[in-house]
């Protein structure tokens, strides 16, 4: 199978237009000016305390997976620049709550918690939705990635640029979250200006080199597990080297800017490089690689104080490398398989699966991790190589 090109212009247009990865930039970049530091919004700026804070946020990222079944269906009615513009105007209502809210009203809070946590649950379906309609095959594959890397790239400065306004306090964060909120007006503006609308009935059903959806139920089940990787840098690993190892946080932060631009230089490249490959076969290999990770972390966290924080760095990278190449097949791999009358509502399962992954792995990995190194990094790795068996069958 012939590998795909990388043609920037190209992967442009097959990502939705220059307009549409402005939309993508602009929204990014918003988002990560706020998103990283929502609990510290509840608690600093409200006054809420850090439980009930925490407990709004789960329940708005619940009741978002709880809206996607509905969204699915509006998407397979042909919704698509809409419906991506419709994602970002609803998280415009969530940041106008927030700065409504009067201190200690926890109720504002929350409701300001569900509206960010509906279009943040959104966004992922209906953005893959829109790149499926405007490109398709290997091509739709790259585009996929790049918006992955361009995304990740506008949350990383966003993120950025909020830590350095943090030290303004209150008024600050405040200051954030409203120019977060004319962001995301901007970014469905451009969004919605891209027209792009599906016709329900037309379509082919299947790629080529991939097998009927008869396995999707499995698919989706693996997705669940794989998912952790995406909270291994930000919760696992500063939870074994600071308060497992008492390891310095710079070790923590210096692995999750690691990734970041990992994930930013890489995504394009290495999903282009894999093409040649059936995406079953990648998103396979991508549980191994994420496996081998966990089991070097289990080694690694064995090591000696002054050797155990460097090399947990070190592996980080095949982890790193193991998320890079799940995020380059997994979205791909559903959306080729998904029969086109039904895209929306495959991918709103496909992102019920993320969600539901993304929501109890924290919760798994802090219940597993003081049970040691082997408790925590051999459940995940033999968990992911199931996955990975289930995805290759």
């Amino acid at each position: 199978m012939p590998t795909t090109k990388i043609r920037p212009r190209a992967l442009v247009r097959a990502s939705g237009g220059p307009r549409y990865a402005v939309a993508l930039a602009v929204d990014a970049l918003g988002t990560g000016l706020l998103r990283p530091f929502l609990l510290l919004y509840g608690v600093t700026v409200l006054r809420l305390s850090a439980s009930l804070t925490g407990t709004a946020m789960t329940v708005g990222v619940v009741a978002g997976l709880v809206c996607m079944p509905a969204f699915g269906r509006w998407l397979d009615r042909g919704a698509r620049s809409t419906a991506v513009a419709a994602s970002m105007l609803v998280r415009v209502a969530g940041t106008a709550l927030l700065l409504a809210a009067p201190a200690g009203n926890v109720w504002l809070f929350a409701a300001a918690a569900l509206f960010l946590g509906i279009g943040n649950q959104a966004w992922p379906a209906a953005h893959a939705a829109l790149v499926a309609t405007v490109s398709h095959g290997r091509e739709r594959d790259a585009a996929l990635a790049a918006g992955r890397a361009l995304r990740n790239a506008g949350l990383g400065v966003g993120a950025l640029i909020a830590t350095a306004c943090l030290a303004g306090g209150t008024s600050a964060l405040q200051a954030l979250a409203a120019v977060t909120g004319l962001s995301y007006i901007a970014a469905a503006a451009l969004a919605r200006s891209v027209r792009v609308h599906a016709d329900p009935a037309a379509g082919s059903a299947q790629e080529q080199d991939d097998e009927p959806a008869t396995g999707m139920r499995a698919l989706l089940a693996a997705n669940v597990i794989y998912v952790f990787c995406l909270n291994v840098p930000e919760i696992a690993l500063p939870l074994v080297l600071v308060t497992q190892l008492h390891a310095s946080p710079v070790w923590s932060a210096g692995i999750f800017v690691a990734n970041t631009v990992l994930v930013v230089t890489l995504q394009v490249p290495i999903t282009v490089l894999l093409s040649r490959y059936s995406r079953r076969t990648v998103l396979a290999l991508a549980g191994v690689v994420l496996a081998l990770s966990y089991l070097g972390f289990l080694v690694a966290a064995s090591l000696d104080r002054g050797w155990a924080a460097p090399a947990i760095a070190a592996v980080s990278v095949l982890c790193t490398l193991g998320e890079i190449i799940y995020a380059g097949s997994a979205t791909a791999l559903v959306t080729a398989l998904a029969p086109a009358h039904a895209l929306g509502r495959t991918l709103a399962r496909f992102q019920l699966s993320t969600g539901f992954g993304l929501a109890v792995s924290p919760a798994v990995i802090t219940a597993l991790a003081p049970h040691g190194s082997a408790a925590l990094w051999g459940s995940l790795a033999a968990a992911t190589l199931l996955s990975a068996s289930a995805v290759a069958h």
